[in-house]
């Protein structure tokens, strides 16, 4: 299953500002089903990225690198 890079805002309200940028991965079958899973909290998400094999391999190598799954 491939995996997402979302970045995102942590309040939808907010105007983004890159600085405030935040970013998580999805382990999910598509951008529409991360964008589900999501949907709950209120995040403005600014890109869902699928990684190729090697940036996520690059990813894997941050000390805090940690993957969500979508289930279902």
């Amino acid at each position: 299953m491939p995996v997402f890079k979302v970045f995102y805002q942590e309040n939808s309200k907010e105007i983004p500002v890159r600085e405030n940028t935040q970013v998580l991965f999805v382990e999910a079958d598509g951008v529409p089903a991360v964008r589900k899973y999501l949907d709950d909290r209120n995040y403005n998400i600014e890109l869902v990225q699928e990684l190729s094999d090697a940036y996520l391999e690059f990813e894997k190598q941050a000390e805090d690198f940690k993957v969500e799954k979508v289930n279902g």
